[in-house]
């Protein structure tokens, strides 16, 4: 199967994050073991969703993974010119569909070096890692490194995490966590709005103080690299109130911190939290029940900061003629990996600019790119002399 055969499989499924990705797990897991490689499934504790591990190559240390996300994101609401889960080719040197770019043309060409990878005689291994819900918050990726870890008894030292970057080396990006702030205040008239709490007058001021922290997070420490250069938080959503002349004894927001690696994310929640209390403190004499709870909508993800004088840096170079490291704006598993202890990058076929959006596309060229890519990989963890340099 070509590169394209195979993506044209991938996009056919229709899995978003949040759905059960059994059906092209399974294809990826039956298309690997027909090259007589074993892998191993990471089941979610409903049997519903699983992410997949195979290791080619000797078990010995220093191997590399090559690690991607089997979800996509939605396509409701989009003017798509396409069927956005059939692999359309319209001539102009662009495969169009869901996924192409996010990031099922880097698992297609993984895939698609799969007979080289069998035929080469591997000094140090490498390893697929293909997981699940990447899209809604990189829920499964700490799962499955912890299961490859532990399921190996070498120990693996890179991880390439195939996010589209046009095969730019990534080295960084923020963290980022959600949460969700409940106000509970005291409903009434609005004429006694000194007697009551107003959940959403309450709401107001913690969203204000949240923006004043954010100006002195930037104050105090900045990261160059990014933009903006400091960690921002922002308040996406606010829910409250039945009518303009009742107080509202309840308001709901949604909000976000993109966290730089510099800064400690669990500090900025401490200070909110503490805050917080200080508020209730202050007015709970008035109103005994009125309370600030904030919740975690999703687990944090990780900020990302590989060195650029690192091993995997190197070991990038020798391999691919874009040598510009950069960082991006976008979270992704590669924090995760990198937290791990293992050396970590980003780098794929495909722009992050098609990604998430109608007519997702990537360019032919891309993928005929990166599977080159991974041919040269393949041909240094081949050579005994190459890989003692890494």
């Amino acid at each position: 199967m070509t590169t394209k055969d195979i993506l044209a499989k991938l996009v056919a499924f229709p899995v978003l994050g949040g759905d059960s990705n059994t059906s092209i797990i399974m294809w990826i897991k039956q298309h690997i073991e027909s090259y007589g490689i074993a892998c191993t499934l990471v089941p979610n504790p409903e049997g519903t969703k699983a992410s997949l591990h195979c290791r080619i190559g000797p078990a010995v240390d220093g191997g590399i993974i090559l690690s991607g996300h089997t979800d996509v994101v939605p396509v409701k609401g989009q003017n798509w010119n396409s069927d956005p889960f059939v692999l359309t080719d319209k001539g102009d040197g662009k495969l169009y569909g869901r996924g192409t770019c996010d990031m099922k043309g880097f698992i297609a060409c993984c895939l698609n070096v799969l007979p080289q990878l069998v035929n080469a005689n591997l000094k140090k291994p490498i390893y697929f890692a293909l997981s699940y819900d990447e899209e809604i918050g990189c829920l499964s990726a700490p799962e499955l490194i912890a299961h490859l870890q532990n399921h190996y008894t070498e120990t693996p030292k890179y991880a390439i995490i195939g996010e589209p970057s046009l095969l730019q080396p990534i080295i960084g990006h923020k963290g980022i966590c959600l949460f969700e702030t409940t106000v509970n205040g005291s409903a009434g008239h609005s004429s006694g709005i000194k007697k009551e709490v107003s959940a959403i007058h309450e709401a107001a001021r913690l969203i204000l103080w949240l923006e004043a922290k954010m100006d002195t997070l930037a104050a105090n420490t900045i990261d160059q690299r990014f933009t903006p250069e400091h960690t921002s938080i922002h308040v996406g959503t606010i829910k409250g109130g039945v009518a303009p002349n009742v107080i509202a004894d309840k308001a709901v927001f949604k909000w976000d911190v993109r966290v730089i690696p510099k800064d400690d994310l669990s500090r900025i929640l401490q200070a909110f939290k503490l805050h917080c209390k200080e508020r209730m403190l202050k007015l709970q004499p008035r109103f005994q029940e009125f309370k600030i709870e904030t919740s975690t909508i999703h687990p944090s993800v990780a900020a990302f900061d590989s060195p650029a004088n690192g091993d995997i840096v190197a070991l990038m170079a020798a391999i691919n003629p874009n040598t510009n490291v950069d960082t991006v704006a976008y979270a992704s598993e590669a924090g995760q990996f990198n937290a791990a202890g293992l050396q970590s990058i980003i780098c794929g076929p495909g722009s992050i600019d098609q990604a998430h959006r109608a007519n997702e596309f990537i360019a032919k060229q891309e993928l005929k790119d990166y599977v080159a890519f991974l041919e040269r990989l393949i041909d240094l963890f081949s050579t005994t002399k190459e890989t003692n340099r890494f």
